[in-house]
């Protein structure tokens, strides 16, 4: 039978244009059962910024810029909340160098961030232990959260100075101070009172944890609410990390059983 080679050719080309379909549908979010809360730790920055001959500091504004856009894009496909871990209370052990461009670099986002057309919708809330902030930093949050209280499209909430084991500390002293003040029945200290005390109070926990760089531990964030968490981790660095990035966290995180301890 003689080979008929244009023939040959459609056909591949068919079976390739199937392939490409599939391959690029196989990953569609259903958006129905998109996750309510999501948590990323923004890793890599530093690393992002080697890889390319460039200071670190190089990273931390690439990675401050992908924070917009992957905030407009949980906006977009519903996310009503996103946490991110932008500065810990560990971080403090860096250069000074490298602490001071992060809080100068925190003043500029904040202070940017009403005008930005992408964060338009957005309400901002910082988690963490402001006091240890500077002056002028403080103030620039205070005001960004005034600013956008009533916004309604995603709550962004940015962890600076935050460490999980000190926010159940501080939850912990809190409610020891109520209780000698204002007379609380120790019968009603139960996990939806002790929720109140801490920073994400009025929000639900996390469903979908997310961790860029290759890394895979928690490293102090959100260590009550992750309790029933969903993981997912990436070798991407964050400054990398994009929307397609976030749909197959998401995709994955949607073919996942949640059981919460039942069967």
């Amino acid at each position: 039978m003689k080979y008929d080679i244009k023939r040959s050719v459609f056909i591949f080309g068919g079976f390739m244009k199937i392939f490409e379909f599939f391959h690029k549908n196989k990953e569609t979010i259903d958006i129905n059962n998109i996750p309510k809360h999501i948590a990323i730790i923004m890793d890599g920055n530093g690393r992002w910024a080697k890889r390319r001959g460039l200071p670190r500091s190089a990273g931390h504004s690439a990675g401050a810029e992908n924070l917009i856009n992957i905030a407009e894009e949980c906006g977009n496909i519903g996310v009503k909340y996103l946490t991110v871990y932008a500065f810990s209370t560990e971080n403090w052990n860096r250069s000074q160098k490298e602490v001071d461009y992060l809080m100068d670099l925190f003043l500029e986002y904040f202070n940017k961030f009403d005008n930005d057309e992408r964060s338009k919708h957005v309400k901002l809330k910082v988690l963490g232990n402001i006091n240890k902030l500077s002056e002028k930093l403080q103030q620039e949050i205070i005001a960004t959260e005034e600013k956008t209280k009533n916004n309604t499209k995603l709550q962004l909430n940015i962890a600076i100075n935050y460490g999980g084991r000190d926010e159940i500390h501080n939850a912990i002293k809190d409610i020891m101070k109520d209780y000698k003040d204002k007379d609380i029945d120790s019968l009603n200290i139960d996990k939806d009172f002790f929720a109140k005390y801490l920073y994400t109070k009025g929000m639900p926990d996390p469903d979908l944890i997310i961790r860029p760089s290759g890394e895979m531990r928690i490293s102090n964030f959100l260590l009550y609410q992750c309790a029933y968490s969903e993981f997912w981790f990436a070798r991407v660095y964050w400054p990398d990390f994009d929307k397609k990035c976030l749909h197959k966290a998401i995709y994955d995180f949607q073919s996942r059983d949640r059981r919460f301890g039942g069967i």
